[in-house]
């Protein structure tokens, strides 16, 4: 017994032992004492990037030190820096490898200490502030030959975490003062060449486009940055082809997740039986909210299209639809911490392109995907986060829609596809099968998608701007309709039905929405389409038929139109905020109000004398076609005329806020550790 008594003694004192420090933490140590380390060890710096990272250590110590130590240390974490940026030109791998992860430890734990700190503070404490222009000259040259050289895949891969990390360490990236010298010291050759190459592009394209995307937001409305000057005048093929197939396969990564979680809860023994009763219930916020949206990639897609004209013909170049469910792929492992969609697709994904094409196999491209990806996150607007990818989307639709040559791509007949895009589950609608959905031009997948969000939104928390966006994005599209005199063979009726519906749901909420929004700026927009109809329409709609139909349901929901005249009749002759724009909204239903009081009165008199108490759909549009001579109308100016995008002023605020939420994020999912250390170490070991 006393044996026992003495062995756990025994063991007490030993577990009271302080364990023993790693060589490379005493090291650390050495750096954040006051005096030069090489003082004791003039190879010092030799030996640390030998030695296994720990950057747990290293970050934390950073942050725990008070301005005061800051300011007694400060030459020997230069020094650090210094040696840092020296050891990247070394043909010994692991002293690379070392120094990129101890250079994402000083910028990130330098930042995280100093956050009010200003850029140049920040700067001085790095590297000093009389030599950080010669310092980030050597690093951005440094990282450029290892991007662009011979490099193993690791050691690209962990150049790129180390620009991610540098752009993301502020939350404001354009408060990120170090990002000056990224902007002299280009690293724009390195990504273009990244996307150009097949081999990298499948590797790295997803962090070289993410990077790309972040660095041309930097202070992009404060003064000239080079990434946008070079992005928008890029005319390089391969390169923008590269770029689109990063963002397609990223795009499609993330709607095959989707139906397979889709199709996943729709299994099931009973889900026959119980479909109806689910559908009455279900409004999808749990499944959307499983995949956060990838805002970055959509950010990338948004500048791309934007800027640089001759992205277009990348949005319609034909891929292989593959079934990704059939294609052998690398999961992404799916944490809290990296939500579904966020990750970039895997390798074999990425490699895709080069499947032989099957003359029976459906085709998609990169407009195919986007919509369908727009499908997706459009449903729930319900949560800010997917407010704003909803919002991204329809100002990419928008920027799209006013560029002639992709309306062109849009209209051409002899680029039928069929379109297959989520539908929100509803009471009343029963789900479209896939296989009857016909091969059409791509604009009328834009038109669906733009009518399936009319109708499904209608709630009392309006997403007013997303609406006021679908309309406008309606209308230029008609516009070019008219202007290039193409007859869209389109069901219209649709469109009408849902836009006449809207105008009924906005007089139905008159009080609740007024007191948010002012609903005679979407109305007139709403009611200046059917002026572009009834003024312009023998241009453009496919054949005179569609022209009767047209009347024949301004005819028939005349109620709706003749209750918006008598709202807006009596708040323009009421004094308020919204006697303007309500006086507009009955100037614009001149037309309207002429049409219903042409035609009605005619209906009610052929219904008398053939003595027929409801009038079929044939006998109304008999008596419409019969009664146009006697029409008067009047000619409405501007119809056809809108207001070019621009993303300054009007949407500056916007792109800052989603700039700095895609920077928290990636900050968050840019780990070293996606690239163990252990792996790492034990490559280059072997090469060295």
């Amino acid at each position: 017994m006393a044996q026992v008594e003495k062995k756990a003694g025994l063991l007490r004192r030993t577990s009271s032992k302080k364990p023993l420090k790693e060589k490379v933490v005493l090291m650390y140590d050495e750096i954040f004492a006051k005096d030069n380390p090489t003082k004791t060890n003039p190879h010092f710096w030799d030996e640390l990037f030998l030695m296994k990272v720990n950057l747990e250590y290293l970050e934390a110590k950073l942050e725990s030190l008070d301005g005061e130590e800051v300011m007694k240390i400060q030459d020997n974490i230069n020094s650090l820096f210094h040696h840092c940026v020296q050891a990247l030109g070394e043909e010994h791998q692991i002293k690379v490898v070392n120094a990129l992860q101890t250079l994402c430890a000083l910028f990130r734990g330098v930042h995280q200490k100093n956050k009010s700190a200003s850029g140049f503070d920040i700067i001085n404490m790095l590297m000093g502030f009389d030599k950080a222009e010669h310092r980030m000259k050597d690093l951005m040259e440094s990282l450029n030959t290892l991007l662009c050289g011979e490099s193993s895949d690791s050691l690209k891969s962990l150049c790129l975490k180390l620009l991610l990390c540098l752009v993301t360490v502020t939350d404001n990236i354009s408060q990120n003062t170090i990002l000056e010298y990224v902007m002299i010291n280009s690293i724009f050759e390195a990504i273009l060449q990244i996307l150009s190459d097949v081999s990298s592009r499948r590797q790295h394209g997803y962090d070289a486009v993410v990077l790309l995307a972040l660095l041309v937001n930097y202070r992009k409305y404060e003064s000239v940055n080079p990434y946008i000057v070079k992005l928008s005048i890029l005319d390089d093929e391969p390169t923008l082809d590269g770029m689109g197939m990063v963002v397609h396969q990223a795009l499609t990564e993330y709607n095959r997740q989707y139906k397979d979680k889709e199709e996943e809860n729709q299994g099931g023994f009973f889900s026959t039986l119980t479909s109806m009763v689910i559908a009455s219930f279900l409004d999808n916020s749990d499944l959307l909210m499983t995949f956060r949206t990838n805002e970055a990639i959509l950010l990338a897609l948004y500048e791309a299209v934007h800027l640089n004209r001759n992205f277009i013909t990348v949005l319609a170049q034909s891929h292989p639809e593959i079934n990704m469910a059939t294609t052998p792929a690398i999961a992404a492992p799916t944490t809290p911490t990296t939500p579904l969609g966020t990750t970039p697709p895997s390798l074999d994904m990425m490699n895709s392109t080069e499947l032989p094409l099957d003359p029976n196999l459906q085709t998609s491209n990169l407009l195919i995907t986007f919509l369908k990806y727009s499908s997706i996150v459009m449903q729930d607007t319900k949560d800010e986060h997917r407010l704003n990818s909803a919002r991204l989307c329809l100002i990419i639709l928008t920027c799209i829609a006013e560029d002639q040559y992709a309306d062109a791509i849009l209209h051409d007949d002899n680029m039928n596809f069929r379109v297959n895009l989520h539908r929100m589950p509803m009471r009343h609608r029963k789900k479209a099968a896939d296989k009857n959905m016909p091969s059409r031009p791509l604009v009328c997948a834009v038109l669906d998608l733009m009518v399936e969000f009319i109708v499904t939104h209608m709630m009392k928390d309006f997403p007013m701007d997303l609406y006021l966006r679908c309309v406008q994005i309606i209308h230029k599209l008609i516009c070019y309709q008219k202007r290039s005199r193409i007859r869209l063979h389109y069901t219209w009726r649709e469109l009408w039905s849902a836009l006449i519906n809207l105008l009924k749901f906005l007089l139905s909420n008159e009080t609740v929405l007024l007191a948010k929004h002012n609903i005679f700026h979407l109305a007139l927009l709403v009611i200046n389409l059917f002026n572009m109809f009834i003024t312009y329409g023998d241009t453009f709609l496919p054949t005179p038929s569609s022209y009767d139909e047209l009347y024949y349901e301004i005819v028939r929901m005349h109620q709706v139109f003749d209750n918006l005249h008598c709202m807006v009749l009596r708040v323009s002759t009421n004094t308020g905020q919204w006697k303007e724009p309500a006086s507009k909204v009955t100037h614009a239903l001149v037309n309207i109000r002429a049409i219903i009081n042409h035609f009605n009165p005619k209906i009610e008199s052929y219904a008398a004398v053939n003595h027929i108490s409801q009038l079929s759909e044939d006998q109304v549009l008999e008596v419409v076609r019969s009664n146009y001579d006697t029409l008067t109308l009047k000619l409405q100016d501007g119809l056809d005329q809108f207001e070019r995008y621009s993303e300054q002023p009007k949407e500056a605020a916007f792109f800052k806020e989603l700039v700095r939420s895609i920077s928290l994020n990636v900050r968050k999912n840019v780990s070293l550790n996606t690239l163990s250390q252990d792996i790492l170490l034990k490559e280059f070991s072997s090469i060295s």
